[in-house]
């Protein structure tokens, strides 16, 4: 989670050592093959392979675009999520009488808001539930395949209990029907971005053109220092693979990755938020904001 987690240099290396150790085998055949083998007298002009740099950097260019894009748009729906859940209680809380049994519809209503928010960060995380969670649906007495829209069904029912119970102007059940709209429509576009897979071959042609560019490099570089050719042929793809990795990264905001849309911060700061809303205590302790860097 960007705002709480350092992201720590040995993660990423980790994450592109194959890729690295494949490089650096590659870069020393493929030297190996420029100095001691019949192609030593083959030479490609360095203009072919700037050129084959040049396409490689404009297809990155355009996959870090794509990923940033998708991290962002999860970003800004949990935005959504975090100011519609407040707009849920606060009509709720606004709309039913000021006695002391509807305020326990509305701590109910806050409660529910509270887990539907964890269900919903970890089922896009497609990580075990939470004991929150599960004791939720064990109350219930229920299970369901997607738990965050059977939460958003519980809301609905509650809905039209109090509308019953309390006489609800109908002008504001629809005002609370529509919050709930928002939080199903920020719902489906969170399953739509963790769903909607990056097309692979994208990747397979940007490896492909980098093991070009690095079968070129040999033989398009002065042959005056061993090291230093094995060495740029070794440094420029690598370079690549992580500006690639950090595009992979960001394409997918709901892997629980440190690069992750900080769902579960996000859903800590709601719950204490809907409790203080309805006159009860917060219950996570949240870490102030953190700077994260490479370390």
């Amino acid at each position: 989670m960007l705002i709480k987690k350092r992201i720590s240099i040995v993660y990423f290396l980790r994450s592109i050592r194959w890729d690295v150790i494949a490089i650096i085998c590659y870069a020393i055949l493929a030297g190996a093959y420029d100095h001691f083998s019949i192609l030593s007298q083959v030479t490609v002009p360095l203009a072919v392979t700037a050129f084959t740099g040049t396409v490689l950097s404009l297809l990155l260019a355009f996959r870090i675009s794509q990923s940033y894009e998708r991290w962002w748009e999860a970003r800004i729906v949990w935005g959504a999520i975090v100011n519609d859940s407040r707009t849920l209680v606060r009509q709720v809380k606004q709309f039913l009488p000021q006695t002391p049994e509807a305020l326990e519809v509305a701590k109910d209503f806050a409660r529910r808001q509270s887990v539907w928010c964890f269900t919903l960060s970890e089922s896009l995380r497609k990580c075990e539930h939470s004991e929150k969670v599960k004791k939720y649906f064990d109350e219930k007495g229920e299970d369901a395949a997607n738990k965050p829209n059977r939460i958003i069904d519980h809301h609905a029912d509650a809905l039209v209990a109090a509308t019953q119970k309390f006489d609800l102007n109908p002008n504001k059940q629809v005002q609370i029907d529509s919050t709930l709209v928002k939080l199903c429509d920020s719902m489906g576009k969170c399953e739509r971005i963790k769903n909607t897979v990056f097309p692979r071959a994208y990747s397979v042609l940007i490896h492909f053109l980098i093991y070009v560019l690095m079968t070129m490099l040999p033989f398009g570089l002065e042959d005056q220092s061993k090291l230093v050719e094995v060495s740029l042929t070794i440094i420029v793809p690598v370079l690549f693979i992580a500006i690639e990795q950090t595009a992979i990264f960001m394409q997918d905001p709901f892997e629980n990755r440190p690069t992750d849309t900080p769902m579960t911060t996000l859903s800590k700061g709601i719950e204490n938020t809907l409790m203080e809303m309805v006159g009860e205590p917060p219950v996570n302790v949240i870490e102030p904001p953190k700077t994260y860097y490479i370390m």
